[in-house]
């Protein structure tokens, strides 16, 4: 598969890019060589290869979860604005 400069103009008109013709052909030439690798990826041999959702062996690195004692509610209010009956008050958004 080969890239053409209408292939070119077409993309650079979906993406409100202004391109000269300099630029038309230039990218023309790279994109085209993206295309020709891509084309020889598909000669190798992935028969026995395992398909995978990343390259990269990703693990969780969060910690576990423990239990601790919460503050003491007049601790939590200290900053607050505005509190009533042990919450915080903030101006009503609903008529």
């Amino acid at each position: 598969m080969s890239i053409n400069i209408n292939d070119v103009e077409h993309v650079a008109k979906l993406a409100r890019l202004d391109l000269s013709e300099q630029e038309k052909e230039m990218f023309t030439a790279q994109l085209s060589a993206i295309l020709k690798y891509a084309e020889k990826l598909k000669e190798l041999d992935t028969e026995e290869v395992e398909p995978t959702t990343h390259v990269l062996h990703l693990s969780n690195v969060m910690r576990e979860d423990e239990v601790h004692e919460s503050l003491p509610i007049e601790k939590v209010l200290l900053n607050a604005p505005d509190d009533e009956d042990g919450q915080f008050k903030v101006p009503a958004v609903l008529e």
